[in-house]
């Protein structure tokens, strides 16, 4: 049996509708699941991007299991209008739930996509699934099979990465076909679309949430992205880019001088906080400081590592107390400096900011044990460099999956394409306006140490939007938070030697937070999160601030975010 009557108190509370509790939910069955409800298509008109067809698998009931409701699964896909063999179908699935609360939630992907998202799982770290909380959820593989990474897969299955629909649908188009596709199925199945729509991304899925902001914006209500690659195109080409850097043998940062570099940004960014504790909280100023394009020229904040004569004695040496030589230090400048294009890329963007001061620079390849081909000192037959996202240099840009990726010129002849490129896949246009005028909300949480995504490019994005949209406009419909010294999965840990150079038990770095209370209380009920959250891990606790402030020790407990405020200064 299948409630139809909805009760709705649509009170205007500050340009918002506030949610009623007392919603009843829609209630459907196995008998709802079947192919005569959902259908074996979906007609072409129905979805807002090009696409030939569009064909429904057939739906299947999981009945409730484990703890997890009852749902309707069921999966489809969208044929390309492209009709060469490089195109791909895009596959896509919708979870549909035996009592729906009229909330739906799009998933993004991860890495470089490949697979539909778990549209049944938790929300990340442990929460609650939104199929429990009633939501339908969607998402889709983004238009190809497997990753994007050399080796990870056959080279078969890359040849997407040369097909020119198949980028695009990764880049932004697969969002809103997935999304007109999911909302004609939510209407066969419920009557009716749903009353509030999210989005949920990390990664991958975090620059899915953002573009669907810019790009989309009347599709959404609330979104919420953590540690999104916003500026994707040359997230890509960073990691090539600092292999180019080092492709001078003498320009080579070898892992013996992670201990010396980890030291050397806690001896100088450590206490800018006003605790010398492990932990970088003041992430502005301690990038002011090694990005050597602020500041005065010619300044040298490396200066106190620098080997003497310009000669190592050990290069062996792992501790602290390693030096570094004047190529080494270059390669550093390069990384934690923001890297200036040739031109300027898509939404006027002049640089991708790179990395920021951290305790893990051997994360994620920004200091890597071999030497590739094309490097000096590499064999003739030594590897080529390969990453997660390598196939978006050869095959994106170079349009050649078998290309050295280290052959790319700054500003040469590709240089065209990369700006074609970057109006396809980066997120980083800053006018939200559109979003922010029909009512929607957004939260973005990004982590300082990460090496996957580009904290760099993040903190730039925000700026943009800031000077853009003006900070009150912004903070009306917005939060930008930034967790110091977590990484990719916004996890963290002190690092073991302090500002001061005295021993510290390492301990986890609060980062803990309720990102689905936050987003549907602001959406639905009007109560915007502050300028400052609560994080925890353990009994421990920390002010999450909204950039650009950081957590300012003021005194008291250490371990306790009473003993903090937020401060930009």
């Amino acid at each position: 049996m299948r409630i139809r009557e909805i009760v709705l108190t649509t009170l205007l509370l500050g340009g918002s509708v506030a949610w009623s509790q007392t919603t009843t939910p829609v209630v459907i069955t196995g008998a709802d699941c079947t192919v005569e409800k959902l259908g074996a298509s979906i007609p072409v008109e129905s979805i807002g991007l090009p696409v030939s067809a569009v064909s429904l698998n057939a739906p299947v009931w999981r009945p409730e299991a484990n703890g997890s409701p009852a749902y309707c699964s069921i999966e489809g896909a969208m044929a390309p209008v492209d009709r060469s063999p490089s195109a791909k179908p895009i596959r896509f699935g919708v979870a549909l739930p035996a009592s729906w609360s009229h909330r739906a939630a799009q998933l993004g992907g991860g890495g470089m996509n490949g697979v539909i998202p778990p549209l049944a799982g938790g929300l990340g770290r442990g929460g609650v699934s939104l199929l429990s909380r009633g939501f339908a959820t969607y998402g889709s593989d983004s238009g190809h099979p497997g990753g994007g990474g050399r080796g990870a897969v056959s080279p078969a299955s890359l040849d997407w990465a040369v097909n020119d629909e198949a980028i695009a649908n990764l880049g932004y188009m697969q969002l809103k076909k997935t999304h007109d596709a999911a909302m004609v199925l939510l209407a066969r199945v419920y009557g009716e679309r749903p009353r509030f729509n999210y989005f949920f991304g990390t990664s991958q899925g975090g620059r899915e949430a953002l573009t669907v902001v810019q790009r989309f914006p009347a599709d959404y209500d609330g979104v919420a992205a953590e540690v999104p690659i916003v500026s994707f195109s040359s997230l890509m080409l960073a990691p090539e880019l600092i292999r180019i850097q080092e492709k001078p043998l003498a320009n080579r940062v070898t892992p013996a001088k992670v201990n010396a570099i980890r030291g050397e940004f806690m001896r100088q960014c450590d206490k800018l906080d006003g605790l010398a504790d492990g932990v970088i909280n003041n992430y502005m100023a301690c990038r002011a400081i090694f990005d050597v394009k602020q500041g005065a020229r010619n300044r040298d904040p490396w200066a106190a590592k620098r080997c003497p004569n310009n000669v190592d004695p050990n290069p062996q040496d792992n501790t602290s107390s390693a030096c570094l030589t004047s190529g080494q230090i270059a390669t550093l400048e390069m990384t934690y400096s923001p890297y200036v294009f040739s031109t300027p890329l898509a939404n006027g963007v002049k640089s991708f900011g790179m990395w920021f001061p951290n305790t893990d620079p051997s994360g994620s390849g920004l200091i890597l044990p071999v030497r590739y081909r094309g490097q000096e000192g590499a064999a003739d037959d030594a590897p080529f460099h390969s990453h997660l996202g390598v196939a978006g240099v050869t095959g994106f840009l170079m349009k050649n999956l078998n290309a050295n990726p280290l052959d790319y010129v700054e500003g040469g002849p590709l240089n065209g394409r990369r700006v074609e490129l970057s109006a396809i896949l980066d997120s980083t246009n800053p006018d939200l306006s559109a979003f922010s005028k029909r009512g929607g909300k957004l939260i973005v949480v990004i982590g300082t140490d990460d090496t996957l995504a580009s904290p760099g490019a993040q903190v730039s994005y925000y700026q943009s939007v800031i000077d853009k949209m003006g900070r009150a406009k912004v903070d009306a419909f917005a939060r930008f938070f930034v967790l110091p010294q977590t990484g990719h999965g916004l996890t963290g840990r002190s690092y073991s030697t302090d500002g001061d150079g005295k021993t510290v038990e390492a301990r986890p770095i609060p980062s803990t937070y309720d990102r689905f209370g936050m987003i549907t209380d602001w959406v639905e009920r009007n109560q915007a999160p502050g300028q400052s959250v609560t994080v925890t891990a353990g009994e421990r606790s920390l002010p999450m601030c909204s950039y650009p402030a950081y957590p300012k020790y003021v005194g008291g407990p250490a371990s306790e975010a009473g003993s903090y405020t937020c401060s930009a200064k």
